[in-house]
């Protein structure tokens, strides 16, 4: 298992905490290939923290699905499958959809600019190739959308979704600028939407935003 050097240690974190967002990361990026097997040993040499909080994150990350224990006390990070991006996407566009027809309702002009700064930053991640930087702010506009509907039920669920999403979506964002572009254009959409009070259309547009990238993912895997 080649674990990277060459990687920024984030500030004031524990050893298990930055352990478990390094681990996440690179399940999430790729590094981490589905089905490879961990080395607490390799990886605790790597992230210069001795073993203990590398098992701690692996509880952590097992609880969440990104990795798990076999007999024998075996550690591999789980397998995605083709399956799993209807039923992540489909759950996912449902729960942003409803999110946004309430937030229609509610959003004030401050906010509608709080989300065209969001974009506007995620088209610029897309355009100088920085694809986890780009999933992160894409991550922030949604989340946005979601503070505003002010469900906790959406906000709990999303979360969880989000987690596996990510992989997904990393794979999309990897993918040619003409492509992933096509998110900044429905992202301004929305926003328009959001300018005009439509909920109607809101909701439509989000959920289309979610629908597109599964399609195009299905042709990935």
């Amino acid at each position: 298992m080649p674990v990277p050097k060459n990687f920024v240690t984030p500030v004031r974190m524990t050893a298990k905490e930055r352990a478990y967002s390094q681990i996440q990361r690179w399940i999430i990026d790729g590094t981490l290939q589905p089905g490879e097997k961990l080395i607490d040993a390799e990886l605790a040499e790597s992230l210069g923290v001795s073993r203990t909080p590398i098992r701690e994150a692996f509880q952590l990350l097992e609880v969440q699905g990104l990795v798990a224990t076999h007999p024998g006390k075996e550690t591999k990070v789980t397998e995605i499958g083709k399956e799993d991006i209807f039923k992540l996407y489909t759950t996912m566009a449902a729960l942003q959809a409803v999110a946004a027809e309430v937030a229609a309702n509610v959003i004030i002009p401050e906010q509608i600019e709080q989300l065209r700064a969001i974009n506007l930053e995620f088209a610029q991640a897309i355009n100088s190739g920085l694809a986890y930087q780009a999933m992160e702010v894409d991550e922030q506009f949604h989340n946005l959308v979601v503070e505003l509907a002010d469900n906790p039920y959406i906000a709990s669920f999303t979360a969880s979704l989000q987690i596996h999403i990510r992989r997904f979506k990393y794979a999309f964002l990897n993918q040619a600028i003409t492509t992933t572009q096509a998110s900044v254009e429905e992202h301004a959409a929305i926003i328009e939407a959001f300018e005009q009070k439509d909920s109607a259309r809101a909701k439509a547009l989000m959920e289309q935003n979610f629908i597109r990238p599964m399609q195009e993912l299905n042709g990935l895997f």
